[in-house]
């Protein structure tokens, strides 16, 4: 449908869809930790979790970069096809595995891993694919 190339400007708008989409998981992760009571079994374990949900500010940066997430996905796909922004996007499967190791202290297996590098060569050859389109 779209013909137009990416362009650095639109290479810099996917790198911070990418991103916000880490920072996203990462907040919306902090926000839970603090509550290690989630009781799931009556309404009022979950009306207190969320509660206490609701207090932390990672949850409130989490909503503002979904907002933020919003506005720049919209930029990216009024431009270029989904076909080829969304594996674009797929470098978050890295950021966060990594975001998750350094700072929430999680381990990632060796096979999640190689399902990572699996993705990234999807990735590369959608960007491929891409440029067939283009030439055609």
């Amino acid at each position: 449908m779209f013909k137009k190339k990416i362009t650095f400007k639109l290479f810099i708008f996917l790198v911070g869809a990418d991103v916000l989409e880490t920072l996203t998981h990462f907040f919306f992760k902090k926000s839970v930790i603090a509550e290690t009571t989630v009781d799931v079994n009556n309404l009022q374990g979950v009306l207190g979790f969320l509660g206490g949900v609701t207090h932390s500010p990672f949850l409130w940066f989490g909503l503002v970069s979904v907002i933020a997430t919003f506005i720049i996905w919209s930029t990216i796909l009024s431009k270029i096809d989904l076909s080829v922004a969304v594996p674009i996007c797929s470098f978050s499967y890295i950021s966060i595995p990594v975001v998750s190791i350094i700072f929430l202290h999680e381990y990632v297996s060796l096979i999640r891993w190689i399902g990572i590098l699996f993705i990234l060569c999807g990735v590369i050859f959608v960007s491929l694919s891409s440029k067939e389109k283009e030439a055609l």
